[in-house]
């Protein structure tokens, strides 16, 4: 990019061909489609009307898609740069991109990214580049902030838990616009492995974004660098995006910080180094108007009130708004000043000169005059006047030395003020003489040239601007005299003497001219007239060098120069006298016509670009030779360069009339013909009496006769005046009814053209409507303040977004200067009235689905909500179906649920992210919760149940007497008419507190309890929301340590840090039951009862079965020997038998299967053949019937 640009081919337009053709109809007027419509129109046709339906369906469908609640626009009229983040996990190329797209806006390097670094992208257009590091507080921090987030992806590894989880923040606090960019594509060897990977990576991340998200490819890097031609399609992307306003971000004013000062004493520092500082912070206003001693936050360090507020001019001003030529193109176009940018390095509370030596590529011979001269700065011990009176500075080596006498005349004069500067060699040190004027004509000074402050230029323009012009010239006039008699090098009083005989031609000449530049010519070349002021580079360049060869030093003829120079002035004046008696009278007016004539019509173009530009073809420019090589201009001791000041893009008339008068508004009444006017003011009267008056009348110069109209000469006076008097009349009535005939034509019109306007527009919907009466709201918006000055305008409505302002805060810790980092963004977040409070709030808050563990109420958490980061105690519930706000011990796995905490008051709506903690890196995902805030008031009530066991001691019928559920008599009266249960299942209530016992009561049940049942309560009771809020001062920990912030910690992290092991309650442990074995009495039933039962049911008396007597026991067989072989055989071929018994049924069983499948097979083949038999025999059968019925139809035969 540093070496010469490639030069693009210019597009060539095709005059002839299809695409030709289809241009010159679309200039005309008629599309190709309408002309084809026109030619064929039954090709257009509808063919199908539901699928012209579906296709009308579907483009209102993707209509309605687009449309969004339309915004009022108050972004101003110089928007504030746009915020772009780039964001991914470490080493993925985020300063390199930040430095590729730097160099391809601004073609500079950029070491270091320390803070915002803020370029100029275009016309319209600013940027601010911030890196944001793996902290998740300034991944929090920046998605409030961003407009544009640049999201960085390996490729070669795929996607990493930081993009996650900046994606989720961005999701919570207003969803920013997104651009992926994928690196490391060079590592891929495989074309397919790549083009496999990227559609991956491009289509997950359209499931994070949505579909269509922008994915950029950066395949690979050249000398360290991306290629220049895919940073320069990013940057053309980045710099023609739209932005949507985020709700956060157009409610609350905020700063992104860019510069940093400590304001605080240095004494007081010294004496107590822990003492709160004062700090100034620079940055551009953004989001909405910001108020003097509001209040602000600063995330990582706290709520504060603004001391002041001052907007500053514009460090990276736009192109079209910047009006001061002398600036360096390099800084109007890049401004980073924690980034060291110039040579300038802002480090806590010092400011450092940086020497650029490895940016030149020079000798050191060829560099060290300017090295030297920064040196000598720094390391400078006397002061500054001393040091530069005695210094002189040689430019380049071999040249003259510039002495600072040199520069004592360029010293700006005041009113009635100057000064000379006097070196005393007495006491080794210049004085500053005053010089009195004593004239009270004289200037108040020579206007300041180009590279002086514009402020300066604008206050001589407008002191210039008051005088009239021939005051004007006297006055430039006598100063040029003063200047040239006075202090002028010598060795420009030659080339004075020999344009002398030129300006005596020239006073013959008439003293004005077509414009104001001819005007000064005439008097100061001679006759130059058609100059204008708009000469061009070449002609400067000549008369420069025609002067360096005229000038030589001659310093012997001082005396006789300002002789000369004194008798050509009073020359000069009497032939002006002698000229302006030979003209006519009114001169003055004449020219003074002609100088508002030119300013009204054409006035001087280059001056009104460039401001007051002393022309170098001047043959009065006095220049001086400094140094051996460059020429001093002097162009406030000309009087070219006086007229020119004279600001020629405005018209101020010389005597401004006071129109509020009535004597004003009647001089120029007449001179508008609307109204109703007098009988004798009225145009036709005036006429008519102007002819009654002259009659008839000869012009003697040509002879011609004119007669008058009021009648023949021969009718007498008296009918002459009545004709008169009837014209007049029919006159009037005619103009009257011509007047009347307009008002209606004009009534109609504007009828005609609401009536277009409301039923012409079909496409008209409500939406747009919408959108025009927004548009119209901006608009008034815009117009209110728009001619009003910064310095009121900032008294009404605040300091606008846009502003670059400086806000002063005072009482900030110590720590915040000491440990500041600019790695580290500082954000000024606006609060308003009732932001800064602290009070309860209501939210409703899900687990995330990626956070692998729940969490526990009463846990403390780390929230980001609204600008804070804070810790806080939550308590989780849920709402049952009666409006009961139930404690939850833990939040739901997959469902919402809602939270109550103590903190600051944050506006409905507003999304909050929570984690567990920030510091250092996990390995796993680290949003632990989002949510939503719902209410800002303590209306939920938060229960807990609470379950009171009692026992009874007291049986009666269905009455039970119940001790050990309450303590006193109170407990039991607050508690009279509450229901209660038995474990059995057995419901009862609360009657009335006993005597004793303390604490015991009676209360009556369904039905009778057991003394072993046991009786509880369910209550709710109400718990308090814990009180803590702790904000995450994330900024005042040193350099280094910024992402080790610890809060409150969690009761389990405090069980493992102490080594504390939960003693398990006894009744919650598992142990042998041990039940002892119940014996139930026999089933009793009444003798009357058993003589009403049925036989079946009545109990029957069978006598128990006795013992069998011996002898009618059977003995038992003892076989011998011999008789168990023989069994034991005869058991072994049973065995046998059996089993080839069942092994032939088994086979005759299959065979008697496939018997059957065959069987089977039989028969329908059976049915089949008879099924053919069936239509070939009904086949036969219809085809007789139809030859019976064809011969029916027939008829019978004749012989018949």
């Amino acid at each position: 990019m540093d070496g010469k640009v490639k030069k693009q081919r210019k597009h060539q337009q095709k005059h002839s061909g299809p695409k030709a053709e289809k241009k010159k109809l679309k200039k005309q007027g008629v599309s190709a489609e309408e002309d084809e419509r026109r030619r064929n129109p039954k090709a257009f046709a509808v063919q199908s009307a539901v699928r012209m339906a579906k296709t009308f369906h579907r483009a209102q469908d993707i209509k309605t898609k687009k449309h969004h609640i339309p915004l009022v626009d108050r972004t101003p009229v110089e928007p504030p740069p746009v915020v772009i983040v780039v964001v991914g996990p470490p080493k993925v190329g985020k300063s390199t991109l930040i430095r590729c797209l730097i160099k391809n806006f601004t073609r500079q390097k950029l070491g270091d990214i320390c803070g915002p670094v803020t370029i100029v992208s275009g016309k319209k257009r600013r940027l601010t580049f911030m890196e944001c590091n793996n902290d998740i507080n300034t991944m929090i921090d920046l998605a409030k902030v961003a407009d544009l987030v640049l999201m960085l992806i390996d490729a070669s590894f795929g996607f990493e838990m930081e993009t996650f989880e900046f994606l989720n923040i961005c999701q919570v606090h207003g969803f920013p616009r997104i651009m992926g960019v994928l690196t490391h594509l060079d590592s891929f060897k495989n074309n397919k492995t790549l083009r496999k990977t990227k559609k991956t990576l491009k289509h997950r991340f359209w499931t994070e974004v949505y579909q269509g998200a922008k994915l950029f490819y950066l395949s690979g890097m050249v000398y360290g660098e991306y290629q220049t031609q895919e940073v320069k399609n990013l940057g053309r992307f980045i710099s023609v995006m739209k932005f949507r306003p985020l709700v956060w971000q157009t409610s609350h004013p905020y700063v992104l910080v860019d510069r940093m000062e400590d304001l605080t004493d240095p004494e007081k520092v010294r004496t107590d180094p822990k003492c709160d500082r004062t700090v100034s912070l620079y940055g551009y206003l953004r989001g909405t108007h910001l108020k003097n001693k509001g209040q602000v936050h600063i995330p990582g360090v706290g709520d504060f009130q603004v001391t002041d507020v001052n907007f500053l001019p514009d460090p990276c001003a736009l192109p079209d708004a910047q009006k001061k030529r002398a600036l360096n193109e390099k800084e109007r176009l890049l401004y980073a000043p924690m980034a060291g940018v110039g040579g300038l390095v802002y480090d806590k509370d010092a400011v450092y000169i940086d020497l650029p030596a490895n940016h030149v590529n020079l000798k050191q011979e060829e560099v060290r005059p300017t090295t030297e001269l920064v040196q000598s700065l720094i390391d400078t011990h006397a002061t500054l006047d001393a040091k530069m009176a005695a210094s002189k500075v040689s430019l380049f080596s071999g040249s003259a030395t510039l002495d600072h006498t040199d520069f004592n005349e360029q010293s700006r004069e005041h009113d009635r003020l100057q000064e000379t500067c006097v070196w005393d060699p007495n006491i080794q040190r210049e004085r500053r003489k005053v010089v009195f004027t004593e004239e009270e004509g004289d200037v108040s000074g020579p206007s300041d040239d180009e590279d002086d402050d514009s402020e300066e230029s604008d206050l001589t323009e407008h002191e210039e601007d008051d005088d009239d012009l021939s005051v004007f010239l006297n006055e430039a006039r006598a100063e040029c005299e003063q200047s040239t008699g006075g202090g002028h090098p010598p060795k420009k009083k030659q080339k004075v003497e020999e344009k002398k005989e030129e300006r005596e031609v020239a006073a013959e000449l008439p003293a004005f001219a077509d414009s104001e530049d001819e005007l000064e010519l005439s008097e100061e070349e001679g006759g130059r007239t058609g100059d204008s002021g708009l000469c061009s580079e070449e002609e400067e360049e000549g008369d420069d060098d025609a002067e360096e060869q005229e000038d030589e030093p001659v310093e012997e003829e001082n005396s006789a120069a300002e002789d000369v120079m004194k008798e050509q002035n009073e020359r000069e004046s009497e032939e002006e006298e002698q000229g302006a008696l030979r003209w006519k009278e009114g001169l003055q007016q004449k020219a003074a016509e002609v100088f508002l004539r030119q300013q009204e019509a054409a006035p001087n173009l280059r001056k009104v670009v460039y401001g007051s530009v002393a022309g170098a073809d001047d043959s009065e420019d006095e220049e001086e030779e400094l140094g051996g090589l460059f020429r001093v201009s002097r162009p406030q001791k000309s009087k070219r360069f006086q007229a020119d000041a004279l600001d020629c893009s405005r018209f101020n008339p010389d005597t401004p009339h006071n129109w509020d008068l009535e004597e004003m508004l009647k001089s120029i009444r007449d001179c508008f013909v609307t109204g109703k006017w007098d009988e004798g003011q009225d145009a036709a009267t005036l006429l008519k009496d102007d002819e009654e008056l002259y009659g008839d009348f000869e012009d003697l110069e040509t002879g011609a006769v004119h007669k008058s109209q009021t009648g023949p000469e021969d009718e007498d006076e008296d009918e002459a005046e009545q004709n008169d008097e009837e014209d007049e009349e029919a006159q009037v009535k005619v103009d009257d009814e011509e007047v009347q005939k307009k008002k209606r034509l004009e009534k109609k019109r504007r009828l005609k053209e609401r009536f277009d306007t409301e039923y012409d527009d079909g496409d008209a919907t409500y939406f747009d409507d919408l959108k025009e009466e927004l548009q119209k709201q901006a608009e008034l918006n815009r117009a209110e303040f728009e001619d009003m000055e910064d310095e009121t305008r900032v008294q009404y409505e605040g300091f606008r977004p846009g502003m670059y302002i400086r806000v002063e805060i005072s009482s900030l810790p110590c720590e915040f200067a000491t440990n500041f980092d600019p790695h580290y963004p500082i954000i000024l977040g606006g609060l308003s009235s009732s932001e800064g409070n602290i009070g309860y709030l209501q939210m409703r808050l899900k687990k995330h689905r990626w956070y692998n563990r729940i969490l526990k109420t009463r846990d403390p958490l780390i929230l980001s909500l609204g600008w804070r980061r804070f810790q806080t105690m939550p308590l989780y519930h849920i709402e049952d179906h009666n409006g009961r706000h139930r404690l939850l011990k833990y939040t739901p796995q997959h469902m919402h649920c809602g939270a109550s905490i103590w903190g600051p008051i944050t506006p409905q709506g507003t999304g909050f992210l929570a984690v567990q903690s920030v510091t250092g890196t996990k390995a796993n995902f680290r949003i632990a919760a989002t949510g939503v805030v719902l209410d800002l008031d303590k209306s939920v009530t938060v229960v807990k149940k609470l379950k009171l066991i009692g026992y009874p001691y007291k049986i009666f019928k269905n009455t039970s007497f119940i001790k050990g559920m309450f303590n006193t008599v109170l407990e039991v009266a607050k508690f009279e008419g509450a229901s209660i249960r038995t474990v059995s299942g057995i419901r009862g209530q609360i009657k009335k507190a006993l005597s004793t016992p303390a604490g015991a009561y009676r209360a009556t049940f369904e039905d009778r309890l057991l003394m072993s049942d046991i009786v509880f309560l369910r209550s709710w009771y109400p718990l308090s929301v814990p009180q803590l809020y702790n904000p995450v001062t994330s900024l005042l920990l040193p350099v280094g340590q910024k992402d080790s912030w610890s809060g409150m910690r969690t009761l389990g992290q405090l069980k493992h840090d102490l080594g504390i092991r939960n003693k398990p309650n006894t009744d919650s442990l598992y142990k042998p039951v041990a039940r002892a074995q119940r014996y139930f009495n026999r089933l009793h039933i009444p003798k009357e009862l058993q003589k009403a039962l049925p036989f079946k049911s009545k109990p029957k008396q069978q006598q128990p079965k006795g013992k069998i007597p011996r002898d009618l026991q059977r003995p038992s067989v003892i076989r011998e020997p011999h008789e168990k072989k023989v069994a034991a055989l005869l058991h072994a071929l049973s065995t046998v038998h059996n089993h080839k018994r069942k092994k032939a049924h088994s086979v005759q069983h299959a065979k008697h299967k496939e018997f059957l499948q065959q069987k089977v097979k039989q028969e329908e083949a059976k049915l089949k053949r008879q099924k053919e038999a069936k239509k070939k025999l009904y086949r036969v059968m219809g085809q007789m019937d139809v030859k019976k019925q064809r011969s029916s139809l027939k008829g019978a035969p004749k012989d018949d």
